[in-house]
């Protein structure tokens, strides 16, 4: 039962983390220490994605799993939460690389707008 939960958590820290790498860019328009948390994140979850490695999370919940009596799963994170609803032919490079675009492009432009409103807020 402990396995079981703290398989269960690594999977919602799992979880919590990718939406950080997409929107934490977001908070930046509010703290300007902010990007010194999140360009870490970001950069981490761009190259998981490019490199087509496995997050060490994923082996930690497998683990955890297979502890608390259950199977674990082959891939990553991606592959068997999201990929089943997001990309359902399978994870190929090209559809990392294109994660990994979107890592970017996602953080681009919410510092973009982020960088725009700081700007804004002086002016005033």
């Amino acid at each position: 039962m402990l396995y079981q939960l703290a398989a269960n958590a690594v999977l919602l820290l799992h979880a919590a983390f990718i939406v950080f790498v997409l929107f934490g860019a977001v908070m930046a328009r509010r703290w300007r220490w902010w990007p010194l948390l999140h360009l870490p994140a970001a950069a981490w979850g761009f190259w998981v994605s490019a490199a087509g490695v496995v997050c060490p999370l994923t082996p930690l919940e497998n683990h955890l799993r297979a502890a608390a009596g259950q199977s674990g799963y082959e891939g990553g994170f991606v592959e068997h939460y999201l990929l089943a609803v997001i990309y359902p032919d399978g994870l190929t490079r090209p559809v990392q690389w294109a994660l990994a675009a979107v890592v970017l492009g996602v953080n681009l432009a919410l510092y973009a707008w982020a960088w725009r409103g700081r700007r804004g807020r002086r002016g005033r």
